[in-house]
């Protein structure tokens, strides 16, 4: 199977550095190419048997699954230009929540699915959230969860949590990395601690507690029972949170849910104007 990845930005360049890394696939069946030709060419240094299309057309090709790795509105514009190229036996994949699989497979005459990855996927770790098109064959379907399956733990989502799911298992990693980062300046501020123990305390800290999840040694709410004696020290820290916290991330969701909507928005209109 030869797999096409379009858009070698963050999350496109991600993905390939996980499946090589994972073997999921070898170099020679991957075919990329990007807006800007340089950054597919640094990816080409350092897995030399990659292979650099000139444009989008030619990654098309030359391949049979097609990761479409470009910002949400772009994508359109994109199926348009590419429409003579595509034939009934290539799968299409976007990795972009607000398109549905519906709106892909109404403008293109092949296989559809979307596979929203995270940035945890580059550890071989984490979720992703896959949704199969109506007409996606068995035959993609199966080798689709395999992919995934080096690399993640592939969850099946209906459109209706596509947002929540996202918020959760692909912009998580950037919201508590912000939290954790604020946890160690505020003890860097208040305490003599230098940044860097500071830092590497806390690192090791939210690895140790992926392990103890990972594991199944405790819950989240154990965790939180074993560690928080009563009348110690932590529960002061919790009474603190539980104060201030407050629906901090019931507004968070609201926000991203309000992102996602204006997205769609503009998008049905491209899909359905």
């Amino acid at each position: 199977m030869k797999i096409g990845v379009i858009g070698t930005g963050n999350m496109g360049s991600m993905l390939i550095e996980a499946l090589l890394e994972a073997k999921a696939v070898a170099e020679t069946d991957v075919v990329i190419t990007n807006r800007t030709i340089k950054k597919a060419l640094d990816i080409q240094q350092k897995h030399p048997q990659v292979e650099v299309a000139a444009n989008p057309e030619e990654v098309i090709k030359r391949t049979n699954i097609v990761f479409l790795c470009i910002k949400p509105l772009d994508i359109h514009p994109l199926l348009m230009q590419l429409a003579p190229y595509w034939t009934k036996d290539h799968c299409l994949v976007s990795i972009t929540s607000p398109i549905t699989v519906q709106q892909l497979e109404s403008v293109v005459p092949c296989d559809v699915a979307r596979v929203i990855p995270s940035i945890t996927n580059r550890a071989l770790s984490g979720s992703s959230l896959i949704t199969f098109g109506h007409r996606c064959s068995a035959h993609y379907r199966t080798y689709i969860e395999r992919l995934f399956q080096h690399i993640s733990t592939p969850v099946f989502i209906q459109q209706d949590v596509t947002r929540i799911a996202s918020d959760i298992a692909s912009c998580g990693p950037a919201f508590f990395s912000y939290l954790l980062q604020r946890f160690i300046d505020a003890a860097v501020q208040k305490t003599n601690i230098s940044k860097e123990m500071a830092t590497c305390l806390a690192s090791d800290m939210i690895i140790g507690v992926g392990e103890l999840l990972k594991k199944n040694m405790y819950t989240l709410p154990t965790l939180q029972e074993k560690v928080c004696v009563k009348g110690g020290i932590t529960g002061e820290g919790i009474k603190v949170l539980e104060t201030e916290l407050g629906e901090m991330f019931e507004h968070v969701f609201e926000k991203t849910n309000a992102k996602f909507v204006e997205e769609m928005k503009k998008i049905n209109k491209q899909f359905y104007p």
